[in-house]
This record gives C-alpha cells, structure tokens and sequence, in this order.
C-alpha cells in the first residue's frame, strides 16, 4: 500500500511526478499516448495500441504522486480500457504496467481509512476490481517497483507476470490492523504455497523479483530497462494466436484453481472438443499439414 511504500522508503516522497516507459518502442510513440474515458480523459491511467501489428494495448497506471495508489476512480478506468481493447478485435493481448519507480504501491488508504463496516460490507466495496481477472483477452503485467498490497493483488490478477530487477512484490495490508481484499489470502497461496503466503500475509514482508520468480508468483525476470520489450514481444506472440482459442485456453487453465482434477480434465476434453467447432483449429491444422503460416479469423 501506499502509505507502508513510503514507510520503507523515506525519501518515496520525492519521486519525479512525472514517470514514462524507457521501452524504446515507447518512448518513441509517448505523444500517442490516448488519455480518454466515456468523458474524453483518464485521469488516472494512460492507453495505447503498440507492436508491429498494433495489436497489442497498453495500460500504464498513471498516479505517480501516489506511487500508482489504487484509487476507486483507477480502477474503474482501468474497466473501461479493458471493455475498449476486448470491443476492439484488433487487439490480441494486453499488458498493464506501471512506472519504473512502482507498478502499483497498493489500494489508496486516504480513500477507504474513514469507510465503516456497513458502508464496504454493504456496498461490496473493492468488489469491480475483479474484472481484470475475468478478461477474455490475455494479460500481461509488466512489474517494476513496488507491487505492494493492491498492486500485488492486481499483478496476480493478470495471466503473466514478468519483473524487472528491481521489483518487490509484498502482502502487507496486517500492518494497518487488516487483510488483503483483492485475492491477497486465496490467490497467493495458489501461486507459492500456504507456508510462504502465509508467512508474507502475517509478516507484511516483501520479497524481491527473483525471490518471486522461484517461487512462482512471477514467469520472467529482466533488468527494468528491458522488461517491457521483452514482454511485448510475448504479447505480440499471442496475438498471432486465434483470439477464440486464446480465450478457451485461458479458461482451462483458470478452471484448474477452482474444481477437482476430474472435473478439470473433464472440461478440458469438452473445450478440446469444442475447438474443433472453429474454423481456426481447422485453418491451424490445415497450415501445419501445409506448412504455411496460419490465417486465424477469430471464428
């Protein structure tokens, strides 16, 4: 959170107001950068389409007083970007990234430190932040800094993690006398095990990239500089892929945290079955047998 942030870091206060992507791709197209919501502009988060095919959209947090704080109007743009890319059939993938400085140092505690209980119980408070991780679209987030509280909880929340060197990823929401609210305790422990959950979510002590990669939270771990291009081009990977069949996969891996092994390899047969309805799994295995590149249609 963003409050502990800056308690581990005294001088956190004095970071740059302004954060932009060192990818070179990025930097090279910042003035494309599109701030807009149903009313013309984010306030809070920055979007673009990049790659080769432009098939690929971006979203960068964009609170960088805050270290990326996870406000209520964040993450309600953060929606709103998601329904634009999975409306828009050009787009195969997504990533979601932060500063180099934090990706996101937790939910924002002025926000919600004066809420009572009827007032987050009764309005199921935090509960639209589950939208991230019911994308159809694959998601990648791209962590440098802080990803703290909130911020760890929304990198889970994507289907790939990759960090620069200088990441710290951290559950520490008990040393303000509460839990984790956004799949902190349930989906941690599904990445690195009970005892390392719990013993993060009880101590509120973070651990570095490399600690994360070893123990599962997170695929790849780069030097911070390289971090974005390297997960571009997986993105740009997967959107060569049919986006329908992307989206099947996605759901037989989700499923997987969530109902037996015999119903899981149930449903996996069912969705293996059903590709074979699609007139990509016939274009793909019509190009292998060929050997041509495949043409997916999306259908």
């Amino acid at each position: 959170m963003a409050s502990i942030c800056r308690h581990f870091l005294k001088n956190a206060s004095s970071l740059a107001a302004k954060n932009t992507f060192r990818s070179p791709v990025l930097v090279a197209n910042n003035a494309s950068f599109i701030r807009c919501n149903s009313s013309g502009n984010f306030q809070n988060i920055l979007t673009e389409r990049v790659g080769k095919n432009n098939n690929v959209g971006v979203i960068k947090l964009n609170r960088p007083r805050a270290l990326n704080a996870l406000c209520d109007e964040l993450m309600s743009e953060l929606n709103q970007a998601l329904d634009s890319f999975e409306a828009d059939e050009g787009i195969g993938c997504v990533i979601l990234t932060g500063s180099e400085k934090a990706f996101a140092a937790g939910a924002d505690i002025k926000e919600m430190q004066d809420k009572e209980f009827h007032e987050v119980f009764g309005g199921m408070f935090l509960s639209h932040w589950n939208r991230l991780s019911r994308a159809n679209l694959p998601t990648i987030a791209v962590v440098n800094g802080f990803a703290l509280g909130g911020g760890c909880e929304v990198a889970m929340m994507c289907d790939i993690i990759y960090a620069g060197d200088n990441a710290s990823f951290g559950q520490p929401e008990i040393l303000l006398g509460t839990i984790p609210g956004a799949g902190g305790t349930q989906r941690l422990p599904k990445a690195i095990g009970k005892s390392k959950a719990m013993e993060m979510v009880l101590s509120g002590d973070r651990i570095s990239a490399e600690e994360a990669q070893s123990a599962g939270l997170v695929s790849k771990v780069f030097p911070k500089e390289e971090v974005f291009d390297k997960a571009l081009a997986l993105a740009e990977k997967i959107s060569r892929n049919s986006r329908l069949i992307n989206s099947i996969a996605k759901e037989a891996v989700n499923k997987s945290y969530e109902i037996s092994l015999t119903e899981g390899l149930h449903l996996e047969k069912r969705l293996f079955h059903a590709s074979f309805a699609t007139e990509d799994r016939k274009e793909g295995m019509n190009a292998f047998v060929e050997k041509r590149k495949a043409e997916f249609k999306n259908k």
